[in-house]
């Protein structure tokens, strides 16, 4: 059994490198279990490519991930998916024709996800939050939701809000969101990317109190 008391994901030293640009230059990161985390930063920050990296969608150039701490470093998606990782991604991966309950059917028989295909019949909203059933499906320990109110209604965005704080009960969320609003108010701790690298760490009021994450991100 894992050791309850111990990080769920760490990272050691990450760093991803492509050509001359270092996307990632030594993260060190660990979150708790049930704990909603958010990364922010400005675009290029390398937050995306963190997540692909726990994902499995991209090989770190060095350093190492530990999930449970066993180490998961350069496995492939699917491995990564029956170790207890799901993602949900910023772009749409609905089989059309199937209804909800048959996507998330499908999802939990595979553990994998990566349709390309939008369903008809439901609105922008629905559709996120379908991708987060389809997520949970296959019974993750870690949820990684990539800009999950992006392109929402007010209210869109406030049901998907409630629907992540039920779902964070039983696991533990990673959170990449450009709304302050939505991050402020649902994350616990909150790590900020600048360049590849952590800039600052901790919670909500520590962070808008933070002179650096105000000089290079939360400009006013």
């Amino acid at each position: 059994m894992p050791d309850a008391a111990a990080p769920i994901l760490r990272t050691q030293d990450l760093t991803v490198r492509f050509g001359g640009l270092t996307a990632l230059n030594h993260v060190n990161f660990a979150v708790q279990r049930e704990e909603i985390r958010a990364i922010i930063g400005p675009n290029g920050a390398g937050k995306s490519t963190f997540f692909n990296c726990l994902t499995g969608v991209l090989r770190p150039s060095s350093g190492r991930i530990l999930f449970n701490s066993e180490e998961i470093t350069g496995l492939s998606p699917d491995r990564i998916s029956h170790k207890g990782i799901a993602r949900s991604y910023q772009i749409t991966n609905i089989l059309p024709n199937a209804t909800a309950f048959e996507n998330v059917r499908i999802a939990a028989q595979s553990r994998r996800h990566g349709w390309s295909l939008l369903a008809h019949n439901l609105s922008h909203g629905e559709q996120r939050n379908l991708e987060v059933g389809i997520a949970l499906a296959t019974e993750p320990q870690l949820l990684c939701l990539d800009e999950p109110t992006a392109g929402m209604s007010a209210t869109e965005t406030r049901e998907t809000m409630e629907l992540v704080r039920s779902i964070a009960k039983d696991l533990t969320i990673l959170i990449i969101e450009h709304d302050m609003q939505v991050i402020m108010e649902l994350a616990q701790r909150i790590t900020v990317l600048h360049y590849g690298e952590v800039l600052a760490e901790g919670t909500p009021s520590e962070i808008q109190r933070n002179p650096r994450v105000l000089e290079v991100y939360l400009k006013t």
